[in-house]
């Protein structure tokens, strides 16, 4: 169900939430929990404009008053560089596809297992296939918080807010705006958590290694500058750099060294004392999505653990809280424990998730075909001349959550369900295998959340509010 109008939404909240002004107040939160906020979120997300609007500020304030409020894990990496957070590795999920029911599926096994060190992130270019902007996405993430009765910080970040190194090679500056602008829509949403990525920016033909990470070092430290402009009082976002392009060759301390390094100096002309970077990306032997093979399964992976070990204690070493793997999703379910072992701070986990829902035994044939026919049309050109179709499908199926958005929030709800236990049972995993569950007493020690409140959209004041009702 979604509302025809701010009215109508008004009108069915009425006795659950009361509004005047820019304030709100829950008053009944076991009916807000039982199905409005099942409506509120659809009207959020697939409402008009105004409804849109409205709904997306709405559930922010209910946020703030019932506890389920976005943050920063800064200090708790922090913490992870001075020894305090050890032997534990956050995971970093992205949420691609019916990110309500995803989102929720995760917090309930968080709830299970006591985990509170995990992140919600999503990288720029899903913004585009899944079409998820940042205030979407993180109003999604809160009403999952509402409807599970999850409290605490929620940690939602921007991953991979990478430049574009084609557009960098002819209009520097314009590949740098790009990023910027989208730093600007995502903070206020409460992206309070972004991962740069100006890795693609490396160039390796010089010799010294200075001057292969020169590029990098220096517009890394440009954007944490804006960053800090920033982000709200009280906050200290949690920033990530990258030294390697992951899917290529395996990072080096020296690389790491020569990266942050000159990365703190540049950072230093901005302003004293402005907080640097809390983790670094590396790459130990991982791709985004694995490896393909012919009949569509994913290659054995080889991880560097002893360079990754070797790579979080030089960047503890400099101040950060450790070292971030990407690209884990599809490896072996025996290698996560490996992980925190070797100290590792936050791991990537994305194209798992993802598999298990199309994967999974219940997932709609029809659906799927359509997908498929959808994949031979619309991105015929991005198949390669030697990938099977299984390759092919594999490859770019991701690049149609988007199209298929709408279908898949709507699927039936018993064949959803079936899906969302499976992805549960896989959280409920990774929590424990990464040692992120029980971690409920170090994230509240550590991490503040801050009570941030956002004034009611002008083009929704004055709608509904002709009810007559006590809001």
């Amino acid at each position: 169900m979604i509302h025809e109008s701010i009215h109508e939404a008004r009108k069915n909240l009425h006795g659950i939430v009361a509004i005047s002004g820019d304030k709100v107040e829950v008053l009944d939160a076991d009916r807000l929990r039982a199905s409005a906020i099942d409506t509120l979120i659809r009207d959020a997300v697939f409402g008009g404009p105004e409804l849109m609007a409205f709904s997306r500020w709405l559930i922010w304030e209910l946020g703030q008053a019932l506890d389920a409020r976005p943050a920063s894990i800064h200090e708790l990496y922090m913490a992870a560089g001075r020894g305090e957070f050890a032997n534990s590795t956050v995971p970093a999920m992205n949420m691609r596809f019916m990110t309500y029911d995803v989102v929720r599926a995760a917090l309930r096994a968080a709830l299970k297992t006591n985990a509170r060190s995990i992140i919600f992130e999503i990288a720029r270019s899903e913004m585009g296939y899944t079409l998820q902007e940042p205030e979407e996405f993180t109003t999604v993430i809160i009403a999952a918080a509402i409807k599970e009765g999850y409290t605490g910080p929620l940690f939602v970040q921007g991953d991979h807010f990478q430049v574009k190194a084609s557009k960098f090679a002819t209009d520097p500056e314009g590949a740098i705006k790009e990023v910027k602008d989208l730093i600007r829509k995502a903070i206020p949403a409460g992206f309070w958590n972004i991962d740069i990525d100006t890795s693609t920016l490396v160039t390796l033909e010089p010799e010294s290694l200075d001057e292969q990470q020169y590029h990098n070092y220096v517009r890394s430290a440009e954007i944490t500058a804006l960053v800090r402009e920033l982000e709200p009082a009280g906050v200290t976002i949690s920033l990530g750099g990258e030294i390697g392009e992951v899917g290529e060759k395996n990072s080096t301390t020296d690389e790491l060294d020569a990266y942050l390094v000159n990365y703190n100096k540049i950072l230093a002309t901005y302003g004293d004392n402005l907080a640097g970077l809390s983790k670094i990306s590396v790459q130990t032997g991982t791709s985004h999505g694995g490896v393909v093979l012919p009949d569509g399964s994913i290659a054995d992976v080889a991880v560097d653990f002893e360079t990754l070990r070797d790579l979080g204690a030089r960047a503890r070493f400099h101040g950060s809280g450790g070292a971030v793997q990407h690209g884990a999703s599809t490896l072996p379910a025996e290698l996560f424990h490996k992980f925190p072992e070797v100290g590792t701070l936050e791991i990537h986990l994305a194209t798992g998730f993802m598999n298990i829902m199309y994967e999974h035994p219940l997932f709609p044939k029809d659906l799927m075909a359509r997908i498929e026919r959808h994949m031979d049309t619309a991105h015929a050109d991005e198949r390669k001349a030697k990938d099977t179709q299984a390759q092919f499908y594999y490859k770019t199926r991701k690049k149609v959550l988007g199209a298929y958005k709408t279908e898949m929030w709507g699927m039936d709800e018993e064949i959803k369900a079936a899906i969302m236990q499976a992805l549960e049972d896989q959280f409920v995993f990774f929590y424990n295998q990464l040692n992120a569950a029980n971690t409920a007493d170090i994230v509240a020690k550590t991490v503040t959340p801050v009570e941030v409140h956002k004034p009611r959209p002008v083009s929704t004041k004055g709608t509904g509010d002709d009810l007559g009702l006590a809001d």
